[in-house]
């Protein structure tokens, strides 16, 4: 659907209404909006530490439209950011977006895509507090968001893992992976369950950034934590390179999404493909002292997320994917600039 876009404050003024349906109010964790969108800048008056975090999502980069409908490309923009804030562990606070709208896209369109922003951060207890609007020769979105914690010590870094550590994910992996496929060949559904697939291509289109678990881990002893943006293996190795350690991953231990090992079939490809190096599922992958792993796990489970021990951190360096066979797969991820 094409059509007329209105005027820039014309639009900016329906953009900030279709966000604000959503919103929760100007309270957010951590801080206070004293200014919010429509003035030259926000004001807050943040209270302890704050994290900040920077995303870029450009269509034929990172999405598709004919494959992604705008309400769920605005939503996933928005959670993968707080994604970034939950692997701090920090409570989601405010979100800024510059909106770069191409010619071929109406102002209906437009909202759908706020809508879906809003819906995120609303379903996060996040709130939209400013942003920029240009004309731009393919859709476009940047975020900045913000998360608060009372003090640097309650925050967590890639860089602490020690050896002795587990290694420990919050959920299932590869329904990212899988659920791409799905969109991109929908006769790949042919030998799934309706739901099943469906939750596959969900996964894909709207995931849940893991903000309630990433404090828990925070509070109950996590030494280093990243989410799980461009695959296991490359995540993995970004803790590993951080922390200076290695990481030895058991493959069977890692718990894989319904429906994967049946998409990747249909679509002739390696299941650990999709679980691996697949990316875009954003649990966490966490490192904690094994004396803390109960802890962890009931903490984690009353954030709503599971917590699966899959490994151990050791000596060395880099990343050991380690197969039922003993033999050890190549550990790699996802990487934008050489796909």
């Amino acid at each position: 659907m094409t059509g007329e876009q209105p005027g820039e404050f014309d639009l900016i003024a329906r953009l900030v209404e279709s966000v604000d349906e959503a919103r929760r109010g100007d309270s957010v964790s951590g801080g206070q909006v004293l200014v919010g969108s429509g003035d030259d800048a926000a004001v807050t008056a943040p209270a302890g530490i704050t994290a900040t975090s920077v995303d870029a999502f450009i269509e034929g980069v990172h999405f598709r439209r004919d494959t992604a409908p705008l309400a769920s490309i605005g939503y996933k923009a928005m959670a993968v950011a707080l994604s970034d804030l939950a692997a701090m562990g920090a409570a989601p606070g405010e979100a800024y977006v510059q909106f770069g709208v191409p010619a071929d896209l109406s102002e209906e369109e437009s909202l759908d895509l706020a809508r879906g922003l809003g819906g995120a951060a609303a379903a996060a207890g996040a709130t939209v507090i400013g942003g920029d609007l240009t004309r731009a020769p393919v859709l476009m979105l940047a975020l900045t968001v913000v998360g608060h914690a009372g003090s640097a010590n309650e925050l967590v870094t890639r860089s602490g893992a020690q050896r002795g550590d587990l290694v420990a994910v919050t959920g299932e992996l590869g329904g990212a992976a899988a659920g791409l496929l799905l969109l991109e060949r929908a006769e790949l559904a042919g030998g799934l369950d309706a739901d099943v697939a469906e939750a596959l291509r969900r996964r894909q289109l709207e995931p849940s950034p893991r903000l309630a678990a990433g404090r828990a881990l925070a509070g109950s002893g996590a030494t280093a934590m990243i989410d799980l943006s461009d695959g296991l293996g490359g995540d993995a190795g970004h803790i590993a390179a951080a922390s200076g350690v290695g990481l030895a991953i058991d493959l069977e231990a890692v718990p894989v999404q319904a429906g994967v090992d049946t998409a990747a079939e249909a679509a002739g490809v390696d299941r650990w493909d999709l679980v691996t190096s697949g990316g875009e599922d954003y649990e966490l992958l966490a490192t904690l002292p094994p004396g803390r792993l109960d802890e962890a796990r009931s903490t984690v489970a009353e954030a709503g997320n599971t917590l699966i021990p899959i490994g151990e951190v050791t000596d060395g360096e880099g990343v050991s994917l380690r197969q039922a066979d003993g033999s050890v797969r190549e550990a790699s991820g996802f990487d934008q600039l050489r796909r």
